[in-house]
């Protein structure tokens, strides 16, 4: 299995890292830290490129609120060193679902496991 997942790295990059990035991150990386869901991010040695390494399948909407903001610059302190302060109001991170099969579904939908039948309409029927 170890050997696939390498082989399959080596030319994909949405299974983690390509065998490129890697060697970029080797070279040029400094960890800076690692998020509760295991991505772990880097910055450049003279501090200009940020980019993570996903501990899993490479989705945007894995980076939570706080380390994205870190990564598109938009403060420099690490969500480590200064975190954001929540309000009681804000809700947990969750990773977007859409393609998946725990993405939501309505009442009636054919996507559902058990689809109920739509009560929103009835059906035109010619007399």
């Amino acid at each position: 299995m170890k050997v696939i997942k390498n082989i399959l790295r080596g030319f994909t990059w949405w299974h983690s890292q390509t065998l490129n990035t890697q060697f970029f991150t080797w070279r040029k990386g400094i960890k800076v830290g690692q998020d509760k869901t295991g991505n772990i991010f880097y910055t450049s040695k003279d501090g200009v490129k940020r980019w993570v390494i996903f501990s899993g399948e490479a989705e945007a909407s894995h980076v939570s609120a706080e380390w994205h903001g870190w990564l598109h610059h938009t403060w420099d302190e690490l969500p480590t060193e200064k975190p954001l302060i929540k309000q009681a109001w804000q809700l947990e991170h969750i990773a977007n679902k859409t393609g998946t099969v725990e993405a939501y579904a309505p009442v009636g939908s054919i996507k559902k496991s058990t689809p109920e039948p739509r009560r929103d309409y009835e059906a035109w029927r010619p007399q």
